[in-house]
């Protein structure tokens, strides 16, 4: 193989600039071809990023034997058919989240993997937010002691963003699938995978969306760690992810649009000066770099994994995980009882 992955880019709507753009300042990773249904679109990105050829027939992209690996900015619903036409061309694949919208289409895409021996990995890219890699580090090193209650949200107004089409606006894209799955994948990442969850939800802002707008839930994890997720798509707020981590030994509060994390500590220091203080009241706010969709170092990853040969991190069964729970949350609300979760794939 070259030194960079050949790429083609299926998808030309305006989630493909992120795509684009880590594209472009990537060591690892070259755009070759890119394709929309709209030729126009397709046009228009091939000329602003230089990209030698485009298409409006993505089957036409996946004949070239000189393209190594895809990408997919597309709506969720188109993840499952396009994934596994790409896989069986021979081609790598890296798929937006959420991977897909249920559990027949997560299994498809993971069986065809593993049938064409390429990689499938899952754009979960909430697990690139330097603030949050920060923060799972600091869990791992015992820095705050050992987790009893993590939490996070994703709030993010909907309002004016239904996707060209509409595809955001509807039933079987719900919320907590479609945006929800950062704040699911992110627990996951620093507390495993939760056995069960129990839910409730409302729809009191996007009232002529046929989706719930709002929906908490309360999960049991591994360790008899507690976790709560909350996803609003219509509340009135700058975007976010904030996200509080408690352990036995002290506290991390974080989201991805801060350039700072928030640390408080049962002690600091056994300096004489601190030692009678109540120094859980001190907050420590550490410097971070605000990349909240750092597609870059996305891409940088899954090109040195195909490069070096190695199983990408966020694989099928992983993103297929995160919507397992997603959807289990989905149906907690819906019946108002607890639903254990399978990872059965």
């Amino acid at each position: 193989m070259s030194k960079k992955v050949r790429l083609g880019v299926i998808g030309a709507g305006s989630f493909s600039n992120s795509h684009l753009m880590g594209i472009k300042y990537s060591d690892s990773a070259e755009a070759v071809a890119i394709c929309d249904i709209n030729e126009g679109s397709a046009r228009k990105q091939a000329e602003k990023y230089n990209i030698p050829d485009y298409y409006t027939d993505y089957r036409e992209l996946l004949k070239r034997d000189d393209i190594d690996a895809v990408t997919l900015p597309l709506p969720d619903q188109l993840h499952r058919k396009v994934t596994v036409d790409a896989l069986h061309a021979g081609k790598h694949v890296l798929c937006e989240k959420p991977m897909a919208l249920n559990l027949e289409d997560c299994r498809a895409m993971i069986k065809a993997s593993r049938e064409s021996g390429k990689q499938l990995m899952v754009g979960q890219i909430g697990r690139y937010t330097p603030a949050f890699i920060m923060a799972k580090k600091m869990v791992e090193d015992g820095e705050i002691g050992e987790l009893f209650f993590v939490e996070s949200e994703y709030a993010h107004d909907y309002s004016k963003i239904g996707g060209r089409g509409g595809w955001r606006i509807t039933p079987e894209r719900h919320p907590v699938i479609g945006g929800g799955c950062h704040a699911v994948d992110l627990l996951r990442m620093i507390a495993g995978n939760p056995t069960e969850v129990f839910a409730y939800a409302n729809n009191k802002v996007l009232t002529d969306w046929p989706i719930d707008d709002c929906t908490v839930a309360v999960m049991k994890f591994p360790g008899n760690v507690v976790g709560k997720v909350m996803t609003s798509i219509g509340c009135k707020r700058k975007y976010t992810m904030r996200t509080v981590l408690y352990g036995s030994k002290g506290t991390i509060i974080v989201d991805n649009t801060s350039p700072t994390l928030s640390l408080f500590k049962e002690e600091f220091s056994q300096m004489d000066e601190f030692k009678e203080r109540n120094q859980q009241t001190i907050e420590l706010k550490l410097p971070v770099a605000i990349n909240n969709h750092n597609f870059q170092a996305e891409v940088e990853d899954f090109c040195r994994c195909i490069m070096e040969g190695r199983q990408v991190t966020t694989d099928g069964v992983e993103g297929a995980s995160t919507v397992a729970v997603c959807l289990a949350i989905v149906e907690s609300a819906h019946k108002e009882e607890k639903v254990k979760v399978s990872y059965d794939f």
